[in-house]
């Protein structure tokens, strides 16, 4: 697996302070930090719990991620989406 400057740096700095949980959305690094045992989320995964605390509105957050260069699964968004959509709305 090649992982880029980034991926390496989080991954080493994640093994140095002993950290619970990685910030990751490289699919390579997510198997490496998952090989290392780290527990791993991504960016969809922050939000989703931001949305679920109250912290941010799901819809609002994903718009502004669309106007920038993040890739994710549609799948994965569609589901979040509707499961953080006011009742009765989809």
């Amino acid at each position: 697996m090649r992982l880029d400057e980034g991926e390496r740096a989080a991954i080493l700095l994640a093994t140095q302070i002993g950290a619970d949980l990685l910030l990751i959305d490289d699919r390579d690094g997510v198997n490496v930090a998952r090989s290392k045992g780290f527990a791993v989320t991504g960016t969809l995964g922050i939000l989703d719990l931001a949305a679920t605390r109250g912290l941010i509105r799901l819809n609002e957050a994903v718009e502004h991620l669309k106007n920038t260069s993040f890739r994710y699964p549609p799948d994965v968004l569609d589901a979040l989406l509707a499961r953080h959509s006011p009742k009765g709305k989809s």
